[in-house]
């Protein structure tokens, strides 16, 4: 049972006080010029969770280089972009040459990014994807499980989400797939975080071991929370590789580890899937 006023609270009135919470910290650091570099404002940071925000995308900027293969002249599709944390250490790798485009279902985010990157870095590209969250998008018609992305067939080299199917349920999961196969070039790639079970990951959990408890089953997936299932979704390793290759990637033979189930070998805190468009 959930103790405590997080616990009692739903997410979405969370998220709300959140940004009333850091609306003065926001207010002063604007007034006084103090905000350097691309930097967004604090109750957008805290929106996305823990972590240095900075850090967090030079580091996975590091593994879509090292792991996904990502060149400098790359067309790069970045589904659930946020405030542009991924995007931001992306503007000194990718040259002008590049494309980039991001969509998010929070609209706040995404003029954030489209008054402070993009002119900037007029390759930069951000809009606003009207799809259906509880929390974030609670007014939007459109299911993620209906939703096709605003691009043409065959558009991109790469193709990454971080933290996004980590939320979705099955039915929108495999929708998302088969699209980022369908824009993807034949050769292009996607790299995917997830939480994976596995034989090793299952038993870090019978341990106790984990950061998250994906204790309870729903159709397709495992959850930690049935009032708010998707706080955090855990799918099988398996499951994963035959949805992949059922929409035409293939996995290969490597999956990048994560510590989130208490690890002591691993990669980042996600598992990480790269797949190419076959």
């Amino acid at each position: 049972m959930k103790t405590g006023l997080r616990g009692m609270l739903p997410q979405s009135l969370r998220l709300f006080l959140r940004k009333i919470y850091y609306a003065p910290k926001d207010l002063i650091e604007t007034v006084r010029g103090n905000r350097s570099g691309l930097i967004p404002p604090t109750r957008m940071i805290k929106s996305i969770g823990g972590g240095d925000f900075r850090k967090g995308g030079e580091e996975f900027l590091k593994l879509f280089i090292e792991l996904g293969g990502l060149q400098r002249t790359s067309a790069v599709l970045d589904v659930g972009c946020g405030v542009g944390r991924m995007a931001i250490p992306l503007t000194s790798w990718l040259d002008a040459t590049a494309r980039y485009e991001g969509f998010d279902i929070t609209p706040e985010e995404i003029r954030w990014c489209q008054k402070n990157i993009t002119p900037k870095f007029p390759n930069f590209h951000f809009r606003h994807s009207d799809v259906y969250s509880h929390v974030y998008n609670p007014t939007a018609k459109t299911r993620a499980s209906e939703y096709r992305f605003p691009f043409g067939d065959g558009e991109f080299d790469f193709v990454f989400l971080t933290s996004v199917f980590t939320h979705m349920l099955p039915a929108d999961l495999e929708n998302y797939l088969a699209e980022i196969a369908r824009v993807l070039k034949p050769g292009g790639r996607s790299f995917i975080t997830y939480f994976l079970l596995n034989d090793e990951s299952r038993e870090l959990l019978r341990q106790g071991r984990s950061t998250l408890d994906f204790k309870f089953q729903l159709e397709g997936c495992m959850t930690t929370d049935t009032e708010a299932p998707e706080s955090a979704l855990a799918y099988s390793e398996e499951s994963v590789r035959s949805l992949n290759t059922r929409h035409g990637l293939n996995v290969g033979s490597r999956i990048w580890y994560g510590f989130w189930c208490g690890r002591s070998e691993f990669t980042s805190y996600q598992d990480i899937v790269v797949s190419t468009r076959i």
